[in-house]
């Protein structure tokens, strides 16, 4: 069972590394690791260039947690439908996905924070859970235009739920921990990605967003 979860995993990394927002920006002439806040994450990249290129890199990063989420289950890695090796394919594929966007192999190992390949995953382990993170991200957001306090708090949420609900998990009742500790761990590491956030947050210094045209790039 060992080697079809290392599979999965590093097929997932490799899809995670893959640096979409570095080469968005890099078509449009811009470094995407020297302006801004120097991340290739989508909010970043949206910044710097505008909605259209930011929103693409966004679909590109959850299309990445999607499918290295979704191969390990289609090829049943790890073990037949129904079973504990099942769903591990699925989370091994997404462990790597995230791991390999925050520290990608392409980029020196910097990356962004894996909120959107982490979404993109959990539309296929826990599609309820994600949709009621994704229903908090907009809620905090537009209730006080903070990118990050709406991440950190679609993560809280989808870390806890599991804890309270069945969501997702009616249909497995067998090994109902995976899904949750993983979940979990997975919602503790966003969090975990934005400790520079949370200290400018509390600070009062971190970026309030604001509708404002894209920036012009000299080609």
């Amino acid at each position: 069972m060992l080697t079809p979860l290392l599979i999965s995993g590093a097929i997932g990394y490799l899809l995670g590394a893959l640096p979409f927002g570095y080469l968005v920006a890099r078509a449009k002439g811009v470094n995407i690791f020297e302006v801004g806040s120097r991340s290739p994450g989508a909010t970043n990249v949206k910044r710097v260039l505008g909605a259209k290129a930011g929103n693409l890199v966004f679909a590109l990063d959850a299309v990445k947690g999607l499918v290295a989420t979704a191969v390990p289950l289609v090829l049943t890695l790890g073990g037949d439908p129904g079973t504990l090796g099942y769903d591990a394919g699925g989370v091994a594929g997404l462990i790597g996905a995230v791991l390999g966007h925050s520290f990608s192999c392409f980029t020196k190992f910097k990356g962004g924070k894996g909120v959107a390949t982490a979404a993109g995953g959990l539309l296929v382990l826990a599609p309820l859970t994600c949709l009621l993170g994704l229903a908090t991200w907009v809620a905090v957001f537009f209730s006080f235009r903070y990118v990050s306090m709406a991440s950190i708090a679609s993560a809280v949420v989808v870390g806890l739920v599991p804890w309270l609900t069945n969501l997702d998990l009616i249909a497995e009742p067998t090994f109902p921990w995976l899904k949750v500790s993983f979940v979990t761990l997975l919602a503790i590491l966003v969090v975990v990605r934005h400790k520079a956030n949370i200290q400018r947050l509390l600070a009062g210094t971190e970026h309030r967003w604001e509708r404002k045209p894209p920036a012009r790039v000299d080609s």
